[in-house]
């Protein structure tokens, strides 16, 4: 079995270095190289490769951007990395595999052959490690400042600060700024532990505010109010969303 495999690096030199090694390595073929995050994901899509030799610092989409982005599309990763300290515990914490550059020849083999192993004992129906490996780094990157949305082949980098509300909509989030409405596939629930709690607050169960959007609180009946925010959305706001409103203003 030869594994199929694509180079992700924003470094030309790095890219060709590690195709020309592993062009030496034994059951594996190199199908694509990609120079950023974007076109990973999309010759991920698109390719649907093995394994996926990921750098982790680049800009704009770094790694565990593009791995969010490709979510259950994700082959099995081999992360490339410099100087990440916290990513090399996070990787050995949930047996993933990484490189240290400059890689070493023995290294690259060896990874090679666990991955050969891997794929021959396992499908990727059975393997969560990609899913763990970027729920601890989102736990351990909170809060964020940006959100990522992929829609029609496009991702947008959304600024939390730019965010005047979220709502729920059964499993999708829609994100609402001052230029546009964006649709992101992740429960509120979970979107809400990644945020700021000093800057967002849950009004009620399908909606969050950011509170610098928050222009007054309009009160129709003893138990109903409404979040009047500074682009003219109304939002409902329960008891319970109201008490935390109150804690934070």
């Amino acid at each position: 079995m030869t594994l199929s495999a694509i180079i992700v690096d924003d470094e030309p030199h790095a890219r060709q270095a590690l195709e020309r090694m592993l062009g030496e390595c034994l059951h594996i073929a190199i199908i694509d190289r990609c120079e950023n995050g974007l076109a990973a994901v999309k010759a991920v899509h698109k390719m649907q490769p093995d394994v996926l030799f990921l750098d982790i610092q680049m800009p704009k989409l770094d790694g565990f951007d593009v791995l969010e982005l490709l979510g259950e599309a994700a082959p099995p990763v081999v992360f490339v990395t410099a100087h990440d300290d916290y990513a090399i515990r996070a990787f050995e914490n949930n047996a993933v595999d990484y490189l240290l550059k400059p890689v070493a020849k023995a290294r690259l083999q060896a990874c090679v052959d666990r991955l050969h192993t891997r794929l021959q004992t396992s499908t990727p129906q059975d393997d969560n490690t990609m899913a763990n490996l970027l729920t601890v780094h989102q736990q351990a990157n909170t809060p964020i400042n940006r959100i990522l949305v992929r829609e029609k082949g496009d991702v947008h980098v959304v600024m939390t600060r730019d965010i005047i509300a979220l709502e729920a909509a059964d499993d999708y989030v829609v994100i609402h700024t001052e230029q546009q409405k964006l649709i992101k596939q992740e429960r509120l629930n979970k979107l809400e532990t990644r945020l700021d709690p000093r800057q967002f607050c849950r009004i009620h169960r399908s909606a969050i505010i950011n509170l610098d959007y928050l222009a007054g609180i309009e009160t129709e009946t003893k138990d109903s109010r409404l979040a009047n925010l500074k682009n003219g959305m109304q939002l409902a706001i329960s008891r319970t969303g109201y008490s935390k409103l109150v804690q934070l203003l």
